[in-house]
C-alpha cells in the first residue's frame, strides 16, 4: 500500500516537472517573438537584423537630412552614431522633441533597400528638459514664493 502511494506521488511529480518545463518554453518562445533588439547604426550596418524582424534604432538625427514627402506625413531622415549612416522612413505623427540634432529611438524593421522602415519615434531629449505645462506649474510655483 505505501509502495503505491509513493508511486502515485511520483507520478504526480513528473507531471508537474514535465507541466513546468512545457510552460517555461512557452514563455521563452512567446518572449523570443515579441521581444526587439536594440542597434545602433554601427551594429546595424555591420550585422544587419533579420528582414522582417521588429528592432529598434538609436542615434542621433543628422542635421540637414530630415526631408518631408510630398504626402506631407512621411518623413525620410538619417540615423547616426559617428560611424555608420542608417536612411530611415517614417509615416506618422513626429513626436513634438523630434528634431535634426536630437536623439531618436525608431522602432521598426530594417527593409531589403537597406532603409528603416519605423512604425514609431521616440523622441530623446537631455535631463533640462521640462514638459510645457510643468514649466507653467514652476513659474506659478515662483510666483507664489515671490509674494510670500
Amino acid at each position: 500500500m505505501a509502495v503505491r502511494a509513493k508511486h502515485q506521488r511520483l507520478v504526480l511529480l513528473g507531471i508537474a516537472l514535465v507541466a513546468l518545463i512545457g510552460a517555461g518554453l512557452l514563455a521563452t518562445w512567446a518572449l523570443r517573438s515579441q521581444a526587439s533588439y536594440f542597434y545602433v547604426p554601427a551594429d546595424m550596418a555591420a550585422n544587419p537584423p533579420e528582414a522582417d524582424r521588429a528592432v529598434r534604432l538609436g542615434g542621433m538625427v543628422e542635421r540637414g537630412s530630415m526631408k518631408n514627402a510630398p504626402d506631407g506625413i512621411t518623413v525620410n531622415f538619417i540615423v547616426t552614431d559617428g560611424k555608420a549612416r542608417i536612411p530611415v522612413r517614417f509615416a506618422g505623427i513626429r513626436p513634438a522633441l523630434f528634431v535634426e540634432g536630437s536623439g531618436v529611438v525608431a522602432e521598426g524593421k530594417l527593409g531589403p533597400d537597406g532603409t528603416f522602415v519605423a512604425d514609431n519615434l521616440l523622441a530623446k531629449h537631455d535631463e533640462k528638459y521640462v514638459p510645457r505645462e510643468m514649466k507653467d506649474m514652476q513659474q506659478a510655483r515662483k510666483a507664489i514664493e515671490n509674494t510670500k
